[in-house]
C-alpha cells in the first residue's frame, strides 16, 4: 500500500494579494484607518497653526510655518497614494477606495494653500531689458 505525500500549503496563500480580504474586516480597517489619517492631518493643521500664532506677527516665522505645512501636507499626500497602491495590491476594496477619497481631500486641500501662498506671495516684476526708456508722452511713439 502506498502512502500519499503530505500536503503543502501553497505558496501563494501566504501573499495578501493571493486572495480577496474579507468584507468587513476590509470595510473596518477603511474607517479605522480614515479616521486615524483625518486625525493626524488635524493635528498637523492645529500644529501649523499654533506655530503660527506663536510667531505673534513675524511674517517670516508664519511664513516658514506655512511653507513647512504645505511641505508637509505633500509629503502627507504621498503617503496616502501609497496606502491606495498598498490596499489595492491586499485586494481590499474598500481600503484602497477610502484612502483615494482621504487623498482627494488632502488634494484639494493643498491645492487650495498653493494658491493661497501665490496669492499672497505674488512673484516679483520682471526688471526690463537694459536699453529700456519709458514713453511718458502718451501719444505711443517716443523719440
Amino acid at each position: 500500500m502506498t502512502q500519499a505525500p503530505p500536503e503543502h500549503p501553497s505558496r501563494h496563500r501566504r501573499r495578501p494579494w493571493s486572495h480577496r480580504t474579507s468584507r468587513t474586516s476590509d470595510v473596518l480597517a477603511a474607517i479605522a484607518l480614515f479616521i486615524a489619517e483625518a486625525a493626524v492631518f488635524a493635528w498637523s493643521v492645529f500644529a501649523s497653526g499654533m506655530e503660527g500664532w506663536a510667531a505673534q506677527g513675524d511674517q517670516d516665522r508664519i511664513d516658514a510655518a506655512t511653507l513647512a505645512n504645505i511641505a508637509w501636507t505633500e509629503r502627507f499626500l504621498y503617503v496616502l497614494l501609497a496606502l491606495a497602491g498598498l490596499a489595492a495590491l491586499c485586494r481590499a476594496p474598500w481600503t484602497a477606495v477610502s484612502h483615494l477619497a482621504a487623498a482627494g481631500l488632502v488634494f484639494t486641500l493643498l491645492t487650495g494653500m498653493h494658491h493661497e501662498w501665490d496669492r499672497t506671495h505674488p512673484a516679483p516684476a520682471p526688471t526690463p531689458r537694459a536699453g529700456y526708456t519709458p514713453c511718458y508722452s502718451g501719444s505711443g511713439t517716443c523719440p
